[in-house]
């Protein structure tokens, strides 16, 4: 049997949820949770299979919920369930370790499928989520490296490729040398560099610098 935490702070929507399993032999609601604070109470004293999570909470915000589920309880899947569209959301909270978004207004069918395969181990994607993670990946494929670094990420990485050391770029952008240290281990990871080197040839090549 699998048993769910259902987390949703309106009582109507947890019982709504509770029917959707009822002609279901193998998925059961062991528990409910009106707030994360009750849920991360529920956690403590029980174990649960699967984990549905509402966005929206009285006391923490379902993402954060979500942060923390996946820090202290990383073997628990957890579904989100919103009314929000996967637009606005659901990338987001997949790369925070959600194992699947469902909007709401979602077939009973559809919920009693995505529990079953989350418990699985496999990931729940709607054909619209689908669509954005493959949008999205076209996006990062197509967009120069460069690109990705923040404004002062930016700076620092035409310092190195120019050749200044970590305590000339400090002095002349009034930074702990720490802190360009940290910005330069940044700028390597985001350049899929290894050295100031590879930093300097990619802005050669891209016309970033002379």
């Amino acid at each position: 049997m699998i048993k769910v935490l259902v987390i949703d702070d309106h009582a109507v929507v947890r019982a709504g949820i509770k029917t959707f399993f009822d002609d279901s032999d193998d998925i059961e609601v062991a528990d409910e949770a009106e707030s994360a604070e009750a849920a991360l109470k529920r956690l403590r004293g029980a174990s649960f299979d699967v984990a549905l999570l509402d966005i929206s909470m009285p006391d923490k915000s379902g993402v954060e919920l979500l942060k923390i589920l996946k820090r202290d309880y990383p073997q628990l899947p957890v579904l989100i369930l919103s009314m929000h569209p996967e637009s606005r959301y659901a990338v987001q909270l997949l790369r925070y370790g959600a194992s699947g978004y469902m909007q709401k207004e979602a077939l009973p069918t559809e919920l009693v499928g995505a529990v079953r395969m989350i418990h699985q181990g496999r990931r729940y994607i709607s054909p619209t989520l689908a669509e954005l993670l493959a949008a999205e990946l076209n996006e990062q494929t197509d967009r120069p490296l460069h690109e990705a670094l923040s404004g002062r990420e930016r700076e620092v990485f035409l310092e190195l490729a120019s050749g200044q050391a970590v305590n000339e770029i400090a002095t002349k952008l009034s930074l702990s040398v720490k802190t360009v240290s940290t910005y330069r281990t940044r700028i390597l990871e985001k350049m899929k560099a290894s050295n100031n080197a590879d930093l300097t040839y990619y802005a050669i090549k891209n016309g970033l610098i002379d």
